[in-house]
């Protein structure tokens, strides 16, 4: 595998260098952004074979008001978000394609930001983050070489605030439906003796969620020192996040949703998730000549936390070990059928994640005309700790003591990349893309895990992950292109607990059209992605909340996405996206009624077959902009075996954003004010759930087992708005 690798690479080079040959031989003029070549070797431009959206400061800007990042992206093509709380604030979701969010390899500054145990990203800790990203980048399909867990359906990256020549300062508070409220604080410097910048930002956000008592209370912060000059530029930023969170992940039946659909099951007055995380980057990019550039990247993380339960009637006094001494007795039988006396006994009990993360990148770029060449590598090493504390009960034995640990267990996790990718001109029309990379993965965990199981795990995966593309530009307007990506991942944590060591693999396959003038522009690509050994989400949770998958065997996702913004006079613009695909598992076996069923080709759960995105802009003067953002989502089933039971109604949601800038030469540079009114027309909807099934014992059934099912629903709140206004100085 690695000498397939070196090959590859060195085919590269040798084809980036004689592309470089046929060329002019003259230096290039243009120069980069300095800021912009952090980001570099993970992003890609306008004309490469790569599906992609950009988002920008000022679009992000304009409904930024306290929801998370992923609730301001839903807009996007292809794009599904949710929020367990109801109203876009604490725990929020990201589909893409379908993929869920561990699919999605989210990065920051070129450094990952996925946990690398779960392989999730928990934007609750990154509160009000989207008042400190200069832009961002979404990436569908494989995309290009990243850091961290590859791209598996998506990659989103983000870069953080640029620096800025002149001192300036934002104060921005925001109130809303829920108890709503996001309060903010940016200062900056500017640049002093032309060479140094200080700049920073303070926010505090809380919302008591549509959902009852599913409360969200985030404090987080973002400073950042640059020193720059020519050619040299040095960024040292810490960022982080305290959170709370009451729980709300449980969901509702269909009887308690048609009860009342903003009731919250549970009832421990302390049922919540608390967590802090701190980040530390460092950041030097170079630019050596017009020709050759570089950056250093290096990252610490910081985490730790603990989620709280109330649990009554524990059935199994090996779970505590001896902490706790049995208040009460239920007769069982053993396995000879003999009576015996089980213990019983309510608990209060936190499970905690005491975790590091290090990681270090390096890119060197040589641009010269037409020919561009990245190479890199990223290393980065991970070591958490699990454990669980019984913080009450209603006796504890004589050898129990408060915040004894009923178990304990560590994991650590090594990942290496390089690759090197290059974009060159073939002909006038023609322009080539390969990127190829090397990924080396350990994992390996001690003790035991959070059900008191030995979780012993010592794994080692080798990727190649190679993609090239072609891009034909037939004029100034029109542009073809097409891609072959090919990415390998390994299982997370909870995939290893259930028995599953095998990697996925996924081939993806892209062909697009890219139509570009003044006023109109249009962006058509379809796509197949084909799979071996998929990790599909079976429907279920585990009993923290978090989605259970199961492998697929083969599948696929095939698709048309289409997005457009038009112009039409200076007053009236429009932006609209619509995504059709089919998304299948080949021959799904699965047990219904004691046995096993080939259901042949099924559904693959929480991917809809049609997605809508629509923004009507109306600009009546100038500095006032009125938008009618709207969504569709079709159907979808939450399981993979098209039970009737696990489908969510498809659903078509409206929101209505203003924002007016007041222009100012006294105390303020400008004043704007910005209101968001979400689900303007009050539609009852549900954008996520869980299903699951079992079993039970029938005698009237010939096998004498009967499947049952069950499942569980997400409600998003009804009409509601934030209102905003932001002072700049």
């Amino acid at each position: 595998m690695k000498n397939i690798f070196l090959f590859l690479t060195l085919l590269v080079l040798s084809v980036s260098a004689s592309a470089q040959q046929n060329q002019v031989q003259q230096d290039s003029t243009k120069t980069e952004n300095l800021d912009e070549v952090l980001v570099k070797a993970v992003r890609v431009d306008g004309d490469s074979p790569i599906t992609h959206s950009n988002v920008s400061k000022e679009e992000l800007a304009k409904r930024n008001l306290g929801q998370d990042i992923p609730v301001l992206l839903n807009f996007l093509p292809s794009v599904v978000t949710t929020s367990d709380a109801g109203a876009g604030i604490g725990y929020t979701g990201i589909r893409v394609r379908g993929t869920d969010a561990t699919r999605v390899n989210v990065t920051i500054n070129g450094i990952p930001y996925n946990d690398p145990e779960s392989q999730g990203t928990f934007w609750v800790n990154l509160g009000d983050f989207a008042s400190s990203t200069e832009s961002l980048q979404l990436q569908r399909g494989v995309g290009t070489s990243t850091n961290g867990s590859g791209a598996f359906g998506a990659s989103l990256n983000l870069l953080t605030d640029a620096f800025s020549e002149d001192a300036s300062g934002e104060i921005s508070n925001s109130f809303g439906s829920f108890g709503t409220r996001k309060h903010t604080v940016k200062l900056s410097t500017g640049l002093l003796n032309d060479h140094f910048e200080i700049s920073g930002r303070f926010s505090k956000i809380n919302s008591d969620g549509y959902v009852d008592r599913a409360f969200t209370d985030l404090r987080s912060y973002f400073i950042q020192g640059v020193y720059k000059d020519d050619n040299t530029l040095i960024k040292a930023l810490t960022f982080g996040n305290t959170e709370q969170t009451y729980q709300s992940w449980f969901g509702l039946t269909a009887d308690q949703l048609q009860e009342n659909r903003r009731q919250n099951p549970y009832t421990y007055e302390n049922e919540t998730d608390n967590y802090w995380q701190d980040h530390y980057q460092l950041h030097w990019n170079e630019r050596f000549d017009n020709n050759w550039s570089m950056n250093l990247g290096l990252n610490y993380t910081k985490g730790k936390g603990y989620f709280e339960q109330f649990e009554d009637d524990i059935d199994d006094i090996s779970l505590y070990n001896g902490i706790v001494l049995p208040t009460d007795i239920r007769v069982d039988e053993d396995e000879d059928g003999n009576p015996v006396d089980v213990p019983i006994t309510d608990v209060i009990r936190r499970r905690w994640l005491d975790n590091n993360f290090y990681v270090l990148n390096a890119n060197l770029t040589y641009k010269k005309n037409t020919l561009e060449i990245i190479s890199g590598l990223s290393y980065s090493s991970y070591d958490g700790d699990h454990f669980g504390e019984v913080i009450w009960a209603k006796q504890f034995s004589e050898n129990g003591n408060i915040r004894d640990r009923y178990y304990e267990g560590d994991a650590t996790k090594n990942d290496f990349s390089i690759f090197s990718k290059a974009t060159f001109k073939l002909s006038e029309k023609f322009t080539g893309y390969i990127d190829l990379q090397g990924r080396f993965v350990s994992y390996k965990t001690n003790g035991l895990n959070s059900d008191r199981d030995v979780f012993v795990t010592d794994a080692d995966f080798s990727f190649f992950n190679p993609k090239v593309g072609l891009t034909f530009k037939n004029n100034d307007f029109n542009s073809f292109y097409g891609s072959y990506g090919r990415a390998n991942r390994e299982p997370n944590r909870d995939d290893f607990e259930a028995g599953v060591t095998e990697n996925e693999t996924l081939n993806d396959i892209e062909l697009g059209w890219r139509y570009n003038r003044e006023k109109v522009s249009v962006n058509t690509n379809l796509y197949y992605m084909f799979y071996e050994n998929q990790l599909v989400l079976t429907g279920e949770l585990d009993d923290v909340g978090s989605p259970i998958r199961a492998t697929s065997g083969k599948s696929f996702r095939l698709g048309l996405e289409v997005d457009a913004n038009i112009q039409f006079c200076k007053a009236f613009s429009t932006s609209t996206n619509v995504a059709l695909s089919t998304n299948k598992n080949k021959n799904f076996n699965t047990t219904i009624n004691g046995e096993l069923v080939d259901l042949g080709n099924t559904n693959i759960s929480f991917s809809p077959e049609l997605v809508i995105g629509n923004a009507l802009n109306f600009f009546p003067v100038e500095n006032i902009q009125l938008s009618i953002l709207s969504k569709y989502v079709g159907e979808q089933y939450m399981g993979n075996i098209d039970n009737e039971s696990s489908k969510l109604s498809s659903y078509f949601v409206n929101d209505f954003n203003i924002n007016y800038e007041i222009k100012t030469n006294k105390l303020f540079k400008a004043i704007v004010l910005s209101g968001l009114v979400n689900n303007i027309f009050n539609k009852k909807y549900v954008s996520n759930g869980y299903f699951g099934s079992f079993d039970f014992d029938d005698t009237t059934s010939p096998t004498g087992t009967t499947t049952g099912y069950f499942s569980g629903f997400y409600p998003q709140a009804t009409t509601n708005f934030l209102l905003g206004a932001t002072l700049k100085f």
